[in-house]
């Protein structure tokens, strides 16, 4: 019996963080056990909100990979490939966008909420509203039977479900089967300064990050803004040095909160055993990434082996789409 597929993704926006690590790179490496798994740098859906400024995208496409491959996804066993390499992705989503109403895409609450908190670009354009469409046609055109996602994107993925009922409908086949959510579930991780994980508000530990930047980094992180002096008793709860230690070091996860209680540890003290727990978490990470860096040119074989057998896929979906169609 083959495998059922999944297809996942993530936007060469900047360096990877820990966000990305315990969020979706640690379930990644879990899945390719179970599944047959495809996992898309996806450089289209970067375009739609970095149009303005592209100069590190190419930069940033091989960085993540490199973070990837270190992290342990394995090319032998997971397909990795760029997006824009594989034009069939636009050709079905712009077959989807022909019948995919704009109150759907309008209705969209990341839409809305990007729309409203994104202040430092200019997201008012076509295709940052057909961004749900173009996400559609990556799952589709793999025929993903899964998809790793977090609860934010949950809309998206149903919108993905809506459009492949209305296609098959229209043409009167079963072509596209509503792919499933795997949740993603972990720990909350906010950024250093307990604000949303994000490399525009630089408060982010990058997978890249030397040891050295990892302690000094999570040494000026903010703790409990109620504690003011070593000897006040603090409150682990609105403390994200605890809420980072939670996932980064679990085993002391009881011992720390009753010492943070009692004041029988301070939070400098705790900083540290943090600071020694995420570094010793990216070690491996950092020994894999060194090793890659220096063979940039077989990361670039991989994406080439990658993008072939994806388009291969995509293509053999197409065919079955342009015949459902008429074209």
């Amino acid at each position: 019996m083959s495998k059922k597929r999944i297809l996942s993704g993530m936007r060469p926006t900047g360096r990877l963080h820990l966000g990305h690590l315990v969020g979706a790179l640690e379930n990644w490496v879990k899945l390719q056990n179970d599944y047959d798994c495809y996992f898309m740098v996806a450089d289209w859906h970067a375009l739609m909100s970095e149009y303005e400024d592209t100069r590190l995208l190419a930069e940033n496409i091989i960085d993540n990979v490199i973070d990837w491959l270190s992290v342990g996804i394995d090319p032998t066993r997971s397909t990795i490939f760029v997006q824009s390499y594989v034009p069939q992705h636009l050709e079905l989503a712009m077959i989807f966008g022909c019948l995919t109403p704009l109150g759907w895409l309008e209705r969209c609450p990341t839409y809305k909420e990007q729309l409203r908190e994104v202040k430092t670009r200019d997201l008012h354009t076509y295709a940052f509203l057909g961004y749900p469409v173009l996400q559609a046609a990556d799952i589709l055109v793999y025929k993903a039977d899964s998809v790793p996602v977090g609860e934010d994107q949950l809309p998206h993925l149903e919108l993905t479900r809506e459009i492949a009922r209305r296609f098959n409908s229209l043409y009167k086949v079963s072509l596209f089967q509503d792919p499933k959510a795997i949740l993603t579930v972990t720990g909350r991780l906010l950024g250093l300064d307990g604000r949303k994980m994000s490399k525009s508000y630089n408060n982010t530990i990058a997978l890249s990050d030397s040891q050295e930047e990892v302690t000094k980094k999570v040494m000026g992180m903010i703790t409990d803004p109620k504690r003011i002096r070593r000897s006040d008793k603090g409150h682990p709860e609105v403390c994200n040095v605890f809420s980072y230690s939670g996932i980064f070091c679990p085993e002391q996860k009881d011992e720390l909160e009753s010492a943070c209680r009692s004041a029988a540890i301070g939070c400098t003290e705790c900083k540290k055993k943090l600071a020694t727990a995420v570094n010793a978490r990216l070690q491996p990470v950092s020994q894999q990434r060194r090793r890659w860096l220096e063979d940039k040119d077989k990361v670039k074989q991989i994406l080439v082996e990658g993008n072939r057998k994806a388009r291969e896929v995509a293509e053999a979906t197409l065919q079955e789409v342009r015949e459902a169609i008429g074209l």
